[in-house]
């Protein structure tokens, strides 16, 4: 009977994401005011302290100081925990203590952990966390390790392993919170490391293989990277990213090339630029180039493709390119008068195109609806506005460099579209809605023109 009456029976699954999630903000945000978290030795105000602590747990990146100029090394640790915690799930972490400690997992709690990192199946979801933790702690030391060849060099041993180890799990978590406010000035990000191959390729390859989510990975392995034997989903995603990632490059290039500040690079860093910026919008958060100096067309194709995000239980945001997908596939279904969605010699379940579409009204009206009111409150140009709210819900973190100076209201409306994105659109949608039994009584039909 006393199980019955716990917490994970009392309240739905997609309410303890929410309140999980929402906990780690709130131990965050406290932490992060306190004297010792800041280089000055203050308090942080609690206002900049809950965005930066939402930014980081929901793996964001948008910032009010800058990371390395502001917080001392407990600060910047508070904010790398809530890095790795929000980036592979904090049921994730929840179950990995439980199983640490021997305790029992039960049914209602491995539910909860399918709902949080989007399992397909609740069969083997222990087994399967074990493999996220694993795959986890693999890459980023293999993306310390590769970046440390270049920031030791620059930073020395100490300094270059601490900054290595640091932006190898924001990058796999695709946070986008950097430590170079000290080397090429505040809220620089990566612009200094522009014309160089080296960390670029190994930034790009953390955010491209975090991004494919960890169902992938274990699809990839157990078929030994045959492409004909993985699922649906997978096939799906790894099209999907590729061909995102290599034609957002090429429209990024071609609409910028003529600019000015483009203009000016040499071809190669012209084209790495393009490829970085491409792969950095799919939630990554960093950028070698500065937004503010982009046309509103270069920035306008940035924000369709931070709205698409990464893939379905990886550490990246956005609707996912799944979403993205099933819409595309639905047009040409309609169009050529199919009855079933197909992709790759399969069939979807009927609901998948009603499921994809709530997904994008979510992300339409969310961000549209906080791009008009900042506009509108901090007299910002609508393109401007847009670029931050769509940066906020698909948890990218790039910015035009407005996000330091904007008032209460905005940091609170783009702290919320950060937490929806992070928890996830549909399932916040669901934590809030009555939870009424669904009768079998259908009513009358009626048609209805459309189009």
């Amino acid at each position: 009977m006393k199980a019955k009456h716990s917490i994970w029976y009392r309240i739905s699954p997609m309410k303890l994401i929410l309140y999980g999630y929402s906990l780690i903000i709130l131990v965050g945000t406290i932490l992060l005011t306190l004297p010792i978290a800041a280089r000055n030795g203050q308090w942080t105000p609690i206002s900049d302290c809950f965005f930066t602590a939402t930014s980081a747990t929901c793996v964001t990146g948008l910032i009010r100081y800058d990371t390395y100029t502001h917080w001392t090394t407990f600060g910047q640790l508070v904010i790398l925990s809530m890095i790795q915690i929000g980036g592979v799930g904090f049921m994730t972490v929840a179950i990995l203590i439980m199983v640490a400690t021997k305790k029992k997992i039960s049914l209602s709690q491995r539910a909860l952990m399918q709902n949080s990192v989007s399992a397909p199946q609740l069969g083997g979801i222990v087994r399967m966390t074990k493999f996220i933790a694993l795959g986890t702690a693999v890459v980023e030391l293999i993306g310390a390790i590769l970046l440390s060849f270049a920031f030791i060099p620059k930073f020395g041993i100490k300094k270059g392993i601490y900054f290595s180890i640091f932006h190898s799990i924001s990058a796999f978590c695709n946070a986008g919170f950097d430590l170079m406010g000290g080397t090429t000035g505040k809220f620089s990000s990566l612009t200094g490391w522009a014309d160089n191959w080296y960390v670029n390729l190994v930034i790009i390859l953390l955010i491209y293989v975090s991004g494919l989510g960890f169902f992938v990975w274990h699809d990839l392995l157990r078929n030994k990277f045959r492409f004909k034997k993985l699922n649906l989903q997978s096939k799906m995603v790894l099209s999907v990213t590729t061909a995102l990632l290599f034609l957002g490059a090429l429209v990024i290039f071609l609409i910028e090339n003529g600019q000015t500040y483009f203009s000016e690079m040499p071809m190669n860093k012209r084209i790495l630029a393009s490829l970085f910026q491409s792969m950095t919008c799919r939630t990554a958060g960093f950028n070698t180039i500065d937004f503010a100096s982009m046309t509103d067309a270069g920035i306008f194709v940035m924000t369709c493709l931070m709205m698409i995000g990464g893939s379905p239980g990886s550490t990246a945001g956005g609707m996912k390119t799944t979403t993205f997908w099933v819409l595309c596939i639905s047009v040409f279904t309609t169009f050529f008068r199919k009855k079933n969605v197909e992709a790759f010699g399969r069939r979807m379940e009927e609901n998948i195109t009603r499921t994809a579409s709530c997904i994008f009204m979510i992300y339409l009206f969310g961000t549209c609806s906080v791009a008009v009111i900042i506009s509108a409150i901090e007299d910002l140009p609508l393109v401007t506005a847009l670029f931050e709210s769509v940066s906020a819900m698909a948890t990218v973190g790039l910015t035009v460099g407005v996000t330091p100076s904007l008032g209460m209201v905005s940091k609170l409306l783009l702290a919320f579209l950060m937490l929806c994105g992070r928890v996830g659109s549909v399932t916040m949608l669901l934590a809030f809605s009555s939870e009424k039994r669904v009768t079998n009584s259908r009513l009358p039909l009626e048609q209805v023109q459309v189009g």
